[in-house]
């Protein structure tokens, strides 16, 4: 199968935004094994458009479209697509509903332009989106070539992939597709791929390494006639790639850091506190964003303040001795802030964010330090590392925390 991805927009010609709807769309093409020979942007204008989605569907067996499914009158891929197949939208009723149902559930009047995005065609089924006004459009012209059409807005284009394209894809593809990614911590993408080397070049399953903000993950994709077929062809594949990566492996599909540490925290029956100095509160929001983190987490102190870190615990002789910036701050900043609200586990994390120095400390210097105590005691055991990261102040402030949230996970399973 033969793929075309059209990014559809003026604001992507102009540089106001970045086209990461094509990038995530290619990978997900080369996990699925499918062919990918162009990606096009387009902007607002419908003859432009229409002649680029009139060459693409020519071309490709299937046309990825994202962007222009809004209401207003720029927003022109309902139209293109109409065009290239000779067809004339209408207002389909269930869609109209569900419309007007959105915008009367949060008070609001629907502005009548909005309805434009009820619109069908006959060749067209239309594509949820609980996250947003626009279906899209799985548009299956004489039941041999394809044009899909999702949404801009990334998380509504990511959500409708995986839930309503995919399915899909996989009839025409005339196989079961089933994928397995392995997450990756404390590796960079070049060193995960000089480990999977014998396995890169594998048709099927093929296997690809993505690197993400919070981790690098490796896809696995197995295509077969069926989900058990599939699956038992994935599985020795999987097994290599986990043996070849070892602890690095942290999780798989979905999982996060924090949601990895959290379960160990919770299957253990451990609960966890921090103490923050540098990132002012990330490494917390990035631990209650998981759902059910309350089982676990019982609260986080955030502090630049020297006096505060004193008052919540941290030993003033410490700071004396090695400033506030130091490992050994990290350290009593564990166990103080464990002992502030009797947890079991403690995290502490002071550094330099940015974007100056502080005590003659360069920016990007941060000290982490995971500490378990037993009840009421002294700290039973520590782990700790220094590191120099680079970047602004936001990237430094984030990669604290992930790495914050890996040497948690590490340090747990140290206790096992």
């Amino acid at each position: 199968m033969r793929a075309e991805i059209l990014s559809i927009g003026t604001e992507l010609l102009l540089g106001q935004i970045v086209d990461t709807n094509a990038a995530y769309l290619a990978r997900e093409l080369a996990g699925l094994g499918i062919d990918l020979f162009f990606v096009s942007q387009v902007g607002d204008n419908l003859d432009r458009l229409t002649e680029t989605v009139r060459r693409a569907h020519e071309r490709a067996d299937i046309v990825i479209m994202t962007g222009g499914l809004g209401p207003t009158e720029d927003d022109l891929s309902r139209e293109a697509i109409a065009a290239v197949l000779g067809e004339t939208p209408s207002v389909d009723p269930r869609l109209e509903a569900e419309l007007r149902g959105f915008f009367a559930s949060r008070g609001i009047a629907m502005p009548e332009r909005n309805l434009k995005q009820a619109w069908v065609i006959p060749s067209v089924t239309p594509l949820a989106n609980p996250y947003g006004t626009a279906p899209g459009w799985w548009a299956e012209h004489n039941g041999s070539k394809v044009i899909v059409a999702m949404p801009g807005v990334p998380h509504e284009m990511r959500r409708m992939w995986e839930h309503e394209v995919m399915p899909r894809l996989e009839s025409h593809l005339g196989a079961v597709l089933f994928t397995r990614i392995l997450r990756v911590a404390g590796l960079g993408e070049s060193s995960v791929e000089e480990r999977l080397d014998e396995l890169l070049h594998s048709a099927n399953p093929t296997i690809a390494t993505y690197a993400k903000r919070d981790a690098v993950d490796v896809r696995i994709t197995a295509k077969a006639a069926t989900d058990d077929a599939a699956r038992a062809l994935l599985a020795p594949v999987e097994a290599r790639a986990r043996e070849a990566l070892g602890a690095h492996v942290f999780g798989v599909d979905r999982e996060t850091p924090a949601s990895v540490a959290l379960d160990i925290l919770i299957e253990r029956g451990l609960t966890l506190a921090t103490m923050e100095s540098c990132t002012g509160g990330l490494l917390a929001s990035a631990i209650t964003d998981v759902a059910g983190s309350s089982a676990a987490f019982l609260g986080g102190l955030v502090s630049y303040a020297t006096a505060l870190k004193e008052q919540w615990g941290v030993p003033a002789e410490v700071i004396a001795a090695h400033g506030v910036i130091s490992v050994e701050t990290a350290r009593a900043m564990a166990r103080a802030a464990a002992a502030a609200v009797g947890a079991s586990v403690g995290v502490g994390v002071t550094g330099v964010a940015g974007p100056d120095q502080q005590d003659d400390q360069p920016v990007g210097t941060v000290h982490i330090a995971i500490a378990s105590v037993a009840s009421g005691a002294e700290s039973e055991r520590v782990s700790d590392t220094s590191q120099r990261f680079r970047g602004d102040r936001e990237e430094i402030k984030w990669r604290a925390a992930i790495t914050a949230l890996s040497l948690l996970r590490l340090h747990l399973l140290r206790d096992n």
